[in-house]
């Protein structure tokens, strides 16, 4: 499958999550905020676009995941993104629930199956290893909408 009918598949995936503007979950935002206070800010920070901290410290390993639902993969500017991610993004692939949760679980082995290149990696080295912990990270982040 190659990169550009899997980012036509994910927008139209996204579209129904999206239709009331807020993001749909099946996560829990109390646990994913505890999540991401333990596994996520050594790297993250949620900064708004005055650039308040919401949440996390002001870490730059990672991009900040400010807006990340329904944002365009590598997407964030002045991020160095890997190659595989900015590839994807340039498709027009968005973060969704189920692109977010498959992500953070292996993001080397999601960005090989999306792009459909073995060769492919991701910068990310941590991974969930829960599935519901993944689902409870998205909806907490979800909370965080650009409006």
């Amino acid at each position: 499958m190659n990169k550009f009918t899997i980012a036509a598949a994910l927008a139209v995936l996204s579209a129904p999550a999206f239709a009331d503007g807020h993001a749909s979950t099946q996560g829990d935002a109390a646990a994913g905020e505890q999540q991401f206070k333990r596994q996520c800010v050594a790297c993250h920070v949620v900064a708004d676009a005055s650039g308040e901290v919401l949440a996390g410290r002001n870490a730059r390993t990672g991009p900040n995941l400010f807006g990340l639902a329904g944002r365009q993969l590598g997407a964030i500017e002045g991020y160095r993104y890997g190659d595989a991610i900015a590839d994807l993004g340039e498709t027009g692939a968005v973060w969704t629930e189920e692109s977010f949760v498959a992500y953070v679980q292996d993001p080397t082995g999601w960005l090989r199956d999306a792009l459909d290149d073995r060769r492919a990696r991701g910068k990310m080295a941590y991974q969930v290893r829960q599935e519901d912990q993944a689902y409870d990270l998205y909806a907490y982040l979800a909370t965080f909408a650009a409006e």
